[in-house]
């Protein structure tokens, strides 16, 4: 007798994970939900315990030797026999109510394709968790007003599998939030659910601050996402992985510094940079006038 397909398919793109992904497993065990679900997760070039921590909840593996969170999420999305497919990361703790609330926005919204909510940095350094508030405090002000999030985190994102169109690839950091963003919002219905919020850890800020915004967030994302979007190759790879302790850098600093000017300097001279310019005034001006409404 085949067996039906399950209502959810959770993907969690993992490298390395051993010190964090049990804790997560087990949150998703602890589901009040009472429907079917899968969990998947992607071996992404592993080298630690992972996997056997994996198999001992049950998961399906998947492997996936592409290096990058937006391959090993395509190749889980891929694999996933449920009706709606879940992001989130090996890192990140789910409550009780997660996925039964994900599964009444669904349900009440026959045009919703997605559903999104907040996610909460719960260590690292005291502005990271300022941060995540604010950003996710920013876009529950802004979803009325289009009716749409402006983002969203790859951390906490549900969405139909027949709305899905693949994984932007060639982005890197971003292909697995906002391009999706991007795609789910011309099929349908994106709910954004600020009650719903996954919590994750912070140990990608515990670089610093200057490296956080400047190399993480404006190199490897903002920068990455738009080149890499533009010339539909990569331009920027991906960022190096969080795996090790953290090292200070202060020696670096200006090394950093100076990397991001020759970015820039280059990028001035770029074809079809008119084009990328004119796009990012466009997403400015929305800022702009959601900051004007707001305060």
């Amino acid at each position: 007798m085949k067996r039906s397909a399950p209502r959810f398919s959770i993907v969690i793109p993992c490298f390395n994970e051993e010190r964090y992904i049990e804790p997560t497993l087990q949150s998703l065990k602890d589901q009040l939900f009472k429907g079917s679900f899968e969990i998947i997760v992607v071996d992404n070039n592993c080298t630690d315990n992972t996997v056997a921590i994996a198999r001992k909840y049950g998961a399906k593996i998947v492997t996936e030797n592409q290096r990058g969170v937006c391959w090993a999420r395509q190749a889980g999305t891929e694999a996933a026999s449920g009706e709606i497919v879940i992001s989130t990361d090996a890192d990140t703790l789910l409550s009780r109510e997660w996925l039964q609330n994900i599964d009444q926005s669904f349900k009440k919204d026959k045009n919703c394709v997605a559903v999104a909510g907040p996610c909460t940095y719960i260590d690292g350094p005291w502005w990271g968790q300022k941060y995540s508030k604010l950003l996710f405090a920013f876009v529950s002000m802004a979803y009325p007003l289009f009716g749409a999030p402006f983002y969203v985190t790859a951390t906490n994102i549900a969405f139909k599998k027949s709305a899905w169109n693949g994984y932007h690839t060639a982005m890197t950091q971003g292909g697995d939030e906002l391009a999706l963003l991007h795609d789910l919002k011309h099929k349908g219905k994106v709910v954004f659910d600020n009650n719903n919020p996954v919590f994750t850890s912070g140990r990608r800020l515990n670089e610093g601050l200057f490296h956080s915004l400047f190399v993480s967030l404006l190199v490897y994302y903002l920068l990455a996402y738009h080149l890499n979007r533009l010339f539909k190759r990569t331009i920027i790879g991906m960022a190096p992985a969080y795996r090790a302790p953290v090292v200070k850098r202060s020696r670096k600093v200006w090394a950093y510094s100076t990397s991001l000017l020759i970015i820039l300097a280059a990028f001035i001279h770029l074809p079809g940079r008119d084009t990328l310019v004119k796009q990012s005034y466009e997403s400015l001006s929305q800022v702009i006038r959601v900051a004007k409404h707001v305060l």
